[in-house]
């Protein structure tokens, strides 16, 4: 596990720096997905990601994993004389991947970014907040730029206390809030603000945390409709009032008392926000997988216990909530949970057995679960085809706006091993394209062609959308959503969300193959913080290429 790092053991690995082996890919057949490999070395092992809103995605690890598999170029090294590994390192431990070119390009961080946590705020800056080691009090801002000169910029000291495995989420404010982290049952916003500019206790988290398994890491957290934050850690969750810093509401545990938090790591997401439906929002959370109590001191000691198949659905408003307990199709830990343009929820990554942590995790699930929350019990789950990789502990996967999701990462190594592992650091990056983007489907996308990219929208405005299809529309089967680009690691998205904004029933058609309809954003922060969003029409469970929007 991360915590068990040491300087000999990485030292001893870096001698097997080697170029990963060449592997086959695996091309699925249609129908299920398919699985394409984008690049076969990005030179870093992806355990972060966060796309931004110029379709590039910022990726990174560590910077004490040793040297990486792409230099820093330009005469650019980085010297740090509290680098645990190589106090002078002429190589990248972050890179921009351009989605549009396919090709990366290497950034500077110059402290360590190691199981950190992050945000992009209402202007697209993308704020990462705290790491390991030097890095560990750090808040880094990288601001999009399209000429590729962009990169880091740090701000040491810029918080309270070290933020390692902690979780953020963006307030309707356009701050973030920083929950968590190893040993630290706190939280505190960014940026600063007079009079918010504390570090205030959250007992919950020392409750939650379970003496030498910890599993309270990288707490799920959510924003609520009511502005409060749901928020779960190890098998229970509780609703909180940030500004009174207080507990609002208590829910029951989810039955069994799992631990689904890391390192026992299962997954978590919002399910849609059905905005069409008016007041009364149901507001629905999903937890999927995990390891059960025991799995990482066992995993530690040789002894791979098998994950959790279950997940847990709760109304957190509902006058008594209660989990509803489903069973996936297999048993996965270290999952992630990516909520796809349709709504519905695709599982993909993991392990069937052990924990999260260093070489802690056996038997790869390389078959995505695609997961439909409107089916009826008992028909949500589709086994998908299977990727040709597998992806274990420091694994990502973050939705693209042409509706692909974007899959990298793996090391359950403390430093790069390439060779002579069982599962070797993972520089390959691929593309999943759901089965919604099967080829037979052409005739059923539609193409937004108004409003045009980056267009700002007030709070209960109305969209003007003009889009084209090649074949018939069903206006009863169209509707729009935004979902919010997330930041992906450990198995966790954070700040992701999706809205549907309904607005089928206006479909008119204008001319030939084109079509006009309205829909109206949300009404509220507390819906859809500010910021960048991706908006889709879907039509018949297939969504357009999504154009970015910013609500202001």
């Amino acid at each position: 596990m991360d915590r068990n790092f040491t300087l000999l053991f990485a030292l001893w690995h870096l001698f097997l720096v080697a170029a990963p082996p060449p592997r086959n890919i695996f091309a699925a057949a249609a129908g299920g997905g398919r699985w394409d490999l984008l690049l076969p070395n990005i030179g870093i092992a992806a355990m972060h990601m966060q796309l931004l809103n110029n379709d590039k995605v910022v990726m990174f690890d560590r910077t004490d994993f040793g040297l990486s598999n792409i230099s820093l170029g330009g005469g650019r090294c980085r010297r740090d004389p509290y680098e645990l590994v190589v106090k002078v390192d002429c190589t990248a431990h972050s890179v921009e991947y351009d989605v549009a070119e396919n090709t990366v390009r290497p950034l500077m961080v110059q402290s360590d970014v190691w199981c950190s946590s992050a945000a992009v705020m209402p202007d697209g800056t993308f704020v990462q907040t705290g790491g390991w080691n030097d890095g560990d009090h750090v808040v880094r801002v990288y601001k999009p730029c399209n000429d590729k000169k962009c990169d880091w910029v740090e701000i040491p000291g810029a918080l309270h206390r070290w933020r390692w495995y902690a979780t953020n989420h963006i307030l309707p404010d356009g701050r973030q809030i920083i929950i968590g982290g190893r040993e630290e049952f706190n939280y505190e916003f960014y940026p600063k603000t007079p009079g918010a500019d504390l570090l205030y206790n959250l007992p919950f988290l020392a409750e939650t945390n379970d003496p030498g398994a910890e599993n309270n890491l990288y707490p799920y957290v959510f924003l609520n409709v009511d502005g409060n934050l749901f928020i779960f850690a190890n098998n229970r969750a509780i609703l909180y009032d940030y500004f009174k810093h207080a507990v609002v509401r208590l829910y029951p545990g989810m039955p069994g008392g799992e631990p689904r938090s890391y390192p026992s790591t299962g997954s978590a997401v919002l399910l849609p926000l059905k905005v069409f439906q008016g007041p009364g929002i149901v507001v629905e959370v999903l937890i999927c997988g995990g390891a059960p109590k025991g799995a990482f001191p066992a995993s530690e000691k040789g002894v791979f216990m098998g994950g959790l198949n279950s997940c847990g659905r709760i109304r957190i408003n509902d006058p008594n909530p209660v989990w509803a307990m489903e069973a996936m199709p297999m048993a996965r830990l270290m999952g992630d949970m990516v909520t796809l343009p349709t709504g519905d929820i695709l599982i993909v990554n993991g392990a069937a057995r052990g924990s999260a942590g260093y070489g802690d995790g056996r038997d790869p699930v390389q078959a995505p679960v695609l997961y439909h929350p409107d089916n009826p019990v008992g028909t949500r789950f589709e086994v998908l085809n299977p990727s040709g990789i597998p992806r274990m502990y420091h694994s990502s996967a973050i939705l693209l706006r042409d509706s692909r999701v974007l899959v990298g990462g793996s090391n359950p190594h403390p430093n790069y091993v390439f060779g002579n592992a069982l599962f070797p650091t993972e520089l390959r990056l691929e593309a999943f394209s759901p089965p919604y983007l099967d080829p037979t489907t052409v005739g059923l996308r539609p193409h937004i062609t108004f409003p045009g990219s980056h267009s700002k929208f007030g709070y209960g405005k109305l969209i003007e959308i003009q889009f084209t299809a090649a074949g018939p529309v069903d206006g009863n089967l169209v509707t729009v959503t935004m979902v919010a680009p997330s930041f992906t690691t450990h198995s966790f998205s954070q700040h992701q969300r999706l809205l549907d904004l309904g607005g089928g029933g206006t479909v008119k058609p204008v001319g030939i193959n084109t079509y006009h309809m309205t829909a109206v954003t949300p009404n509220s922060g507390n819906l859809s913080p500010a910021g960048y969003y991706m908006l889709f029409v879907v039509h018949k469970g297939i969504p357009s290429e999504g154009i970015w929007i910013q609500m202001v």
